[in-house]
């Protein structure tokens, strides 16, 4: 990683508009301008690339503690570097879960000494993602860790009154509850999306409702406490319009959505390729268009990437036996830019905002999402929106290869990351 105190870089576009050059001195930016003297300064010729803040994730499983085979904290940091992250946030379902203190500053120094990206952990909602105990959210918040954001992400948190507890409980420090909206009694034995694809294969439903029932008690409950509720992966256009009329009431409602659910749809599983198998399960055409809406008009706040990394043998099997889940954070941007930015719903200072701004926000991320502007945290992505190449899985710096995007060509290229002014991609290479 470079130790060079000072970088130009030379003609860059910020949030996509006019030419403009970047001084980074030290940690932070010392000047945005045209024409700026480079001095002793190492100088990137950014000539017609975007300059964007550094992207943050809310939703990143990194496995360690106790799924290493699958990822690390260093590995996963790589990749998000790699991806143009600076931040991301650690999901709580690991061995042992982070429901104390104690895991989660451990995740949260390993994070410190990878040193490409900051990881934020989440805690865990109940002891041992088990939906019955609240874990010690407190204890979570009050640890090195600094712990706001809660979820048992890969479970839902089903029993509406420790779901009520929880959100009256991190009201007191400004936390917020990530719910994994899927009701388990309506999505036992589901295998994929319900609809006519899973009629045809005879594979197991699950359908839209056991995703909207759960977000309709959730933002009610919200409402109610007086808290904030974040809805994970949001999947199908009937969630978009419960969040869509609970924003209207003014309630604290957020909600992300990642890029697979932007693009793929429930026809790839007729290939069988367990690749496609991810939870929430992939949607239809229709559920997808309605989610570019609502991320362009600001219905869904942002992009995350749900970044899923499973080892070989969980997903070279059949099909019923697969794990579920998806690799993200290494072509989240380039995903975002083909269904967002090329398609005219999204500009890059939108991009900006979804993948920075806002997630930062909900997350109460200190130093990141921050304006591109002197006396600010370089924290920061280049990218080559021009450049045009094939996914290939051999290159990700992630541990494991599970990308349903291999062999298909993308848009972008993350060429720069800067975390507090060290670069840690350098010309699309990790530094």
């Amino acid at each position: 990683m470079s130790d060079t105190d000072k970088t130009l870089l030379r003609g860059a576009k910020v949030l996509g508009g006019e030419a403009r050059d970047v001084l980074i001195e030290g940690e932070r930016i010392a000047a945005v301008g045209t024409g700026i003297d480079a001095g002793d300064a190492t100088v990137i010729d950014a000539t017609g690339q975007i300059l964007l803040p550094g992207l943050v994730d809310l939703h990143t499983h990194l496995r360690e503690p106790g799924r290493e085979d699958s990822e690390t904290v260093l590995t996963g940091t790589r990749a998000a570097a790699s991806g143009g992250f600076t931040a991301v946030h650690a999901m709580a379902n690991t061995f042992p879960v982070a429901d104390t203190a104690g895991v989660v500053e451990q995740v949260w120094r390993l994070g410190k000494e990878s040193g490409y990206c900051d990881v934020q952990p989440v805690g865990a909602v109940t002891v041992g993602l088990e939906g019955k105990k609240l874990a010690e959210l407190g204890a979570m918040h009050d640890s090195a860790a600094g712990v706001r954001v809660f979820s048992d992400d890969g479970k839902c948190v089903d029993d509406a009154v420790i779901m009520r507890r929880a959100l009256e409980y991190v009201k007191a420090f400004d936390g917020v509850i990530a719910q994994h909206a899927q009701e388990p009694r309506l999505t036992e034995g589901a295998q994929m999306n319900e609809g006519v694809v899973s009629a045809e294969l005879g594979l197991g439903g699950w359908p839209a409702v056991a995703e909207e029932s759960i977000i309709a008690r959730d933002v009610l409950l919200a409402a109610h406490v007086g808290s904030r509720v974040h809805i994970c992966h949001l999947s199908t256009a009937g969630s978009v319009e419960i969040v869509r009329w609970a924003k209207s009431k003014g309630w604290n409602v957020t909600a992300e959505v990642t890029p697979h659910h932007l693009l793929l749809t429930d026809e790839l599983v007729r290939s069988y390729n367990p690749v496609y198998k991810v939870n929430p399960p992939l949607r239809t055409e229709t559920d997808v268009m309605a989610l570019r809406e609502a991320l362009a008009d600001g219905t869904i706040d942002c992009v995350a990437t749900d970044h899923a990394p499973h080892p070989h043998e969980d997903k070279d099997c059949e099909w019923g036996a697969a794990a579920m889940g998806m690799v993200g954070l290494e072509t989240a941007l380039s995903v975002v830019q083909h269904t967002m930015v090329d398609t005219g719903l999204l500009d890059w200072a939108g991009v900006a905002d979804r993948m920075s701004h806002r997630p930062s926000a909900i997350g109460r991320l200190a130093g990141h999402g921050r304006p591109i502007a002197p006396g600010e945290p370089a924290n920061l992505t280049l990218l080559d929106s021009a450049y045009r190449g094939v996914v290939n899985p051999a290159g990700f710096a992630s541990r494991s290869r599970n990308t349903p995007y291999e062999g298909r060509e993308l848009p972008g290229r993350v060429t720069y990351t800067f975390l507090r002014g060290r670069a840690t991609v350098v010309d699309g290479k990790l530094a």
